[in-house]
């Protein structure tokens, strides 16, 4: 495992890190899963944010990522992203969920962050496998850990054991 890896299982609204990433939608409102839960745990400072982005660029396309404050979160930041809907692969989806993951990392970059947590996006709801989702995510930031060294940590938080035990097999197998 990349030494600044780390894989947890938990709830992600717990981390003190300097920024989450949340799994969000389009309209950045707060839906189900984990974007519920950071609204929840977040309190409302965090939809008062969301509201202005929404505003200013109507919200957030699937693959880009946009920044809030973390309101009541011990995170001081939220990278929003929205993750694509699994329609079978042949839709773009694999494009989409890696630029989830560069544009959070970019996005990162222009900020005082040196540690980052990601939830597994487009696992829920979305309907994306859980295996191909978590094999693009080490991928991505493996890649972007190799380019750039502001980051000290990056955390991957299952809130499931499946999840968790897939993300471990296979940064055991990404040395």
């Amino acid at each position: 495992m990349h030494e600044k890896i780390t894989l947890l299982k938990g709830d992600i609204t717990t981390l003190k890190v300097d920024a989450i990433v949340n799994a969000a939608n389009n309209m950045l409102a707060g839906g189900g899963g984990v974007d519920g839960a950071i609204h929840r745990a977040g309190g409302p400072l965090i939809s008062q944010y969301c509201s202005v982005i929404r505003c200013e660029k109507g919200g957030c396309k699937t693959g880009e990522a946009v920044l809030t404050y973390g309101g009541n979160l011990p995170s001081k930041y939220i990278i929003h992203t929205v993750g694509p809907v699994w329609k079978g692969g042949q839709s773009g989806e694999e494009t989409l969920l890696r630029n989830c993951y560069r544009n959070s990392l970019m996005l990162a970059k222009d900020y005082p962050i040196k540690s980052i947590a990601f939830p597994n996006i487009s696992t829920g709801v979305y309907g994306y496998p859980k295996k191909t989702a978590a094999k693009i995510a080490v991928e991505e930031i493996v890649n972007f850990l190799e380019k750039n060294s502001f980051l000290e940590e990056v955390i991957f938080i299952c809130f499931d054991q499946e999840n968790f035990d897939i993300y471990k097999q296979i940064l055991k197998n990404s040395n």
